[in-house]
């Protein structure tokens, strides 16, 4: 048996034709529905990038316990464990938060990996005063990477999928492999080759805009109309890139025997609900809810869809489960082997969100946004892990001040963790503007324009949230926080 991952980060589904778009060029992602099953509720779980790729080796949730980190050395790992079972595992990206303090430890539990070099403000390309001698600031950093692009072929994401497609020629014909092809697009910066760009014509007369910052829109319609078509000028990119793994799977007859799954660690906005980006605001379904595809050979179900409600923590013991592994007990996810199959349920409600932000929960059909308790200023709040860093640097020796040592949890196998006061959001606004709890009919208001006022179902939704949070683990004072009973 054998597996491919095609993963992409920051996808939005309502750019995609086989969700609805009908100007967006994405062919081969047509073709993938038509040889797939399409899942139509599908959604995140915790946010953003590394938050997502812990849940995607472990099978539970991120965002009760910590913020963006590595992952911890009690943690269950998909890939180490299918290792562990004889399975060789796989991984080439172009996804630079894995070899940055906060994203350290997950490449390495795969048998091989590579790393392709400089997306977005990858520390890579050196030239001296241009870029900031802090590497703080992105902006100059990719400046001086894109004189290294100047060819379809040079940019990152081709050299990802050209890695993808060598290990297939290598090792199509050997079994007991997964194959995982991450590629950081179509995140910002949306750059990509004018070829791509001239598919998507508009008369926009201003500097290029591909790199929206994350904050609320203040750009005219122009401007944000050439920022949506660079995006989908990438999009497009992608679909060209899918559309070789596609025809590998032809080549090879790889179709009899090889799991598929297409996925993508969350969305994003493109001026919705009048903001850019992801984190500072409420997550919208154009972040949370997600496009998935997977193939499964043992079913060899196809241009179908599935409307059960799947996330990311899923995706773990799905391929655990595909390659007969041992699926630990830790592991919160549900094998998707009868979803694909025959639609079969996996979960009543989900949660979904970010660390010391809302807390969402969704059945499906409504979704329910809680915020902090205002009283409260968003405390008491605590980090638990063994592994205190952030995106790009350590926690600082005054962060860990107030750590103390505490458990075990009982998730931790036995071990004790940091408990470690977390950082407010700097913006103090972020708490009191932007986390006010909203309810909100999917049914009735698909881009969630009108959030509801109705008590009873607030209370049903009250009850799941409490409920998932009581089963994966949730600290004493997350409920606080969020002015919850339990």
């Amino acid at each position: 048996m054998k597996a491919i991952m095609v993963m992409y980060d920051s996808l939005n589904r309502r750019y995609l034709p086989c969700y609805g778009n009908t100007w967006v060029q994405a062919p081969n992602f047509e073709r993938l529905a038509e040889r797939s099953v399409v899942f139509d509720n599908a959604y995140v779980g915790s946010m953003p990038c590394m938050p997502a790729r812990r849940e995607l080796h472990t099978g539970r949730y991120n965002l009760l316990h910590r913020s963006w980190g590595p992952l911890e050395p009690f943690d269950d790992s998909m890939p180490e464990l299918l290792r562990q079972h004889g399975v060789h595992t796989h991984l080439v990206s172009d996804h630079q938060h894995y070899w940055e303090d906060g994203g350290c430890t997950y490449h390495q539990r795969y048998t091989t990996w590579s790393i392709v070099r400089g997306q977005e403000g990858d520390h890579w390309k050196a030239e001296v005063g241009e870029t900031s001698a802090m590497n703080t600031d992105l902006r100059p950093q990719d400046r001086v990477n894109r004189r290294y692009m100047t060819r379809e072929e040079d940019q990152p994401q081709s050299k990802t999928f050209a890695e993808g497609l060598e290990f297939l020629e290598t090792n199509h014909d050997r079994d007991n492999w997964f194959l995982q092809i991450e590629t950081f697009d179509p995140h910002e910066p949306f750059f990509t080759q004018q070829h791509y760009k001239d598919l998507y014509p508009d008369d926009y007369q201003g500097p290029d805009f591909d790199w929206p910052e994350y904050r609320r829109v203040d750009e005219s319609d122009a401007e944000i109309e050439r920022c949506r078509h660079n995006y989908a000028a990438l999009l497009t990119m992608c679909d060209r890139n899918l559309g070789k793994i596609l025809d590998a799977m032809d080549r090879y007859n790889l179709w009899d025997d090889t799991l598929l799954i297409v996925n993508t660690d969350h969305g994003f906005l493109l001026a919705e609900h009048d903001w850019w980006a992801k984190c500072r605001m409420p997550f919208y379904q154009e972040v949370a809810h997600t496009p998935l595809f997977i193939w499964d050979p043992r079913c060899r179900r196809a241009g179908e869809r599935a409307a059960s409600l799947v996330q990311t923590i899923d995706l773990a013991p799905t391929l655990l489960d595909f390659f007969g592994a041992p699926i630990p007990p830790d592991m919160r996810g549900v094998p998707l082997r009868d979803t694909v199959a025959s639609d079969q349920p996996v979960r009543e409600a989900g949660l979904f969100g970010m660390f010391g932000a809302h807390v969402n929960v969704t059945d499906g059909r409504y979704v329910y946004m809680r915020g902090p308790d205002k009283a409260a200023d968003n405390k008491p709040l605590f980090e638990y892990t063994l592994m205190p860093t952030h995106m790009r640097c350590m926690f600082s020796p005054e962060e860990l001040q107030g750590a103390t040592l505490v458990g075990p949890l009982p998730f931790t196998k036995g071990a004790p963790v940091l408990k470690i006061p977390a950082q407010q959001p700097k913006n103090r606004d972020l708490v009191s503007q932007e986390l006010d709890t909203m309810l909100f009919d999917l049914q009735a208001d698909p881009q969630q324009e009108h959030p509801i006022d109705d008590p009873a179902v607030e209370a049903r939704m009250i009850e799941h949230l409490v409920r998932l949070m009581r089963e994966n683990d949730a600290p004493e004072e997350q409920y606080q926080r969020l002015g919850l009973p339990h």
